[in-house]
């Protein structure tokens, strides 16, 4: 009995062999080949589908059904096209059909091609297994479609510009918007570039929808501020967009597109421009804050003058530094000025903060000259002039201002009553003749000026002085100033103007320099503006101290008071004494 050898289960497998175009290049003929492009004209950046179709009869049998290989299937010889348009992607289909009992297979390649440059172009014949394509030509327009939904077009770039013409370092707004439909799966948008030009990016991408033409796009949206560096033409590189993206039957889609900004005049400064340095902007101020409003001070005082400079259209970088220059009198110590950008979708505002520390150290009129900014409005296209007007200070010394206090008020004491005429009895005409009682009021202020002399002589009064009372006092004060100047710290001088009130009573010190004038002691002055200098002046805060010589200073100056106090005469009227 003969068993079969072909059951059911093979002869499907056989069939289905059939079906899936297995097909051998050796003993094949080739039949035809053709190309055609889904169009022959389309716009710089377009991509053109390229369909290229061949044929040939294939032999399939038992005895090479299981060597075939993938890798030995003909290709027709696309590399050709190279030199004009670039190979984005490819795909091939197979199938099999019967011709006169004859196998033929055939197969279908699509090639997604990107035009190089503009013009026509030739898709020269291709060859495969012998056959021979006809050559293609496609003409690539330079630009876009105007209407931007051509047919075929899934996306496309749109370019902005906020001015048609700018001085250079102005800001131009330049704003990016791509176009595409579909779902996209990846692409790529390249940023704008120039060597002559600064770029910064304003904030982040925006995305949102927009109809064109009764056609629905997703848009992706981009703004940049551009500071040409250089007067003459700014000409930008295009933006180029390429990317994948499937339509609503799931078929993929290659995107690609590019778009070049029209040619923009950067015009030089204008020869009428007076400032020092070139600010073109849509906005300049100055602003300041620090000074007490009576512009009153006290020699000694410190005060923090802030100044800010803020610019709308310029980067924090282009902004000058301010002036420091201060009159004599006036001790400047200015910090390292802060400088901010900030980005908004309309645009750069910058802001420069300087901080000074000032501080008088003579009594008089202290006039802070003004501070004038030129700028260029861009505009008004006219010069303009961001001012803070000069401010006169009035230093006063504490020391002069009490004594002149307390001498008007010993004169107001001594002098008559400007009333005495109307509180006073009334003089009785008749009454010129000297009296007994007048006699004797004589002689009780004879005795009265005996005594004071007598007590004066006696130095009882020598014990009653405010130092030597509260001596105890001024030695804690002292010893807390000595350990504050050894180690540098910045109650130093609260309390040396602490200690010496108490050391030279009825002064009235308010301040170390008041202190420093009292004593006329130049170590003392150079010390307390070294510690000063290392206390408020930036980049001195790491300085090492050395408090030694200060203290020495204080010291020598409390014990020569201490002895010209001892030979001092008492005072002609002692405390107590009326």
């Amino acid at each position: 009995m003969v068993k079969r050898l072909i059951t059911p289960a093979v002869s499907l497998f056989l069939l289905t062999v059939l079906l899936t175009v297995i097909w051998l290049p050796a003993q094949a003929q080739s039949q035809q080949l053709t190309v055609e492009p889904d169009r022959t004209r389309l716009y710089e950046g377009e991509v053109l589908t390229l369909t290229v179709k061949g044929s040939m009869e294939i032999d399939i049998n038992l005895g090479n059904l299981f060597d075939f290989d993938m890798s030995s299937l003909p290709k027709p010889d696309i590399e050709k096209v190279e030199p004009d348009f670039e190979i984005l992607a490819q795909n091939q289909q197979y199938s099999i059909r019967t011709v006169n009992s004859q196998m033929m297979g055939e197969i279908t390649w699509t090639y997604q091609l990107a035009p190089k440059t503009t013009g026509e172009l030739t898709i020269p014949a291709l060859t495969f297994k012998g056959a021979v394509s006809e050559p293609v030509t496609v003409e690539v327009v330079d630009g876009s479609p105007p209407d931007q939904t051509a047919p075929g077009r899934d996306s496309f770039i749109e370019l902005s510009a906020d001015k048609d013409e700018v001085y250079v370092q102005e800001q131009l707004i330049l704003t990016v918007r791509l176009f595409f439909r579909g779902n996209l799966i990846r692409g790529e948008l390249s940023e704008p570039t120039h060597p002559h030009v600064i770029i910064e990016s304003l904030g982040r991408q925006q995305e949102f929808s927009r109809y064109r033409d009764g056609v629905r796009y997703r848009v992706v949206e981009r703004r940049y501020a551009l500071f040409p560096q250089r007067p003459g033409t700014l000409k930008l590189p295009p933006i180029r967009f390429e990317g994948q993206a499937r339509d609503a039957s799931g078929s993929l889609r290659f995107l690609r597109d590019s778009k070049e900004l029209f040619e923009v005049p950067v015009k030089d400064v204008p020869a009428q421009f007076s400032g020092e340095t070139w600010l073109p902007a849509t906005g300049v101020a100055l602003d300041e804050s620090g000074l007490p409003p009576s512009l009153e001070v006290a020699t000694g005082e410190n005060i923090t003058r802030e100044i800010k400079l803020t610019a709308a259209g310029l980067p924090a970088e282009a902004l000058p530094p301010l002036p420091d220059t201060v009159p004599d009198g006036l001790r400047s110590y200015p910090e390292e000025p802060e400088r901010q950008t900030e980005t908004t979708p309309a645009g750069l505002t910058s802001s420069l903060n300087q901080s000074v520390a000032l501080v008088p150290v003579k009594a008089g009129q202290m006039t802070l000259p003004a501070i004038r900014i030129a700028w260029w409005d861009t505009e008004a296209d006219r010069e303009r002039v961001a001012v803070i007007p000069e401010q006169t200070l009035t230093v006063k010394d504490p020391n002069a201002v009490a004594a002149n206090t307390s001498s008007q008020s010993d004169q107001g004491k001594s002098g008559p009553e400007p009333d005495a005429a109307t509180t006073e009895p009334p003089v009785n005409p008749a009454s010129d003749e000297t009296g007994p009682w007048q006699w004797l009021a004589l002689a009780l202020g004879i005795l009265w000026a005996g005594t004071l002399v007598a007590w004066w002589w006696s130095g009882k009064g020598r014990k009653a002085t405010p130092a030597q009372t509260d001596s105890r006092d001024e030695d804690a004060a002292f010893d807390r100033l000595i350990k504050a100047a050894r180690d540098g710290t910045a109650v130093t001088p609260e309390l040396v103007v602490e200690w010496a009130n108490l050391h030279s009573p009825g002064h009235g010190f308010r301040s170390a320099s008041d202190v420093v004038d009292h004593f006329a002691d130049e170590t003392l002055a150079v010390e307390l503006r070294r510690l000063q200098a290392r206390l408020f002046a930036p980049g001195h805060e790491n300085d090492t101290w050395d408090g030694r010589p200060l203290a020495r200073a204080l010291e020598k100056i409390r014990k020569q008071r201490q002895a010209q106090t001892s030979a001092d005469l008492p005072p002609l009227y002692p405390k107590g004494l009326s």
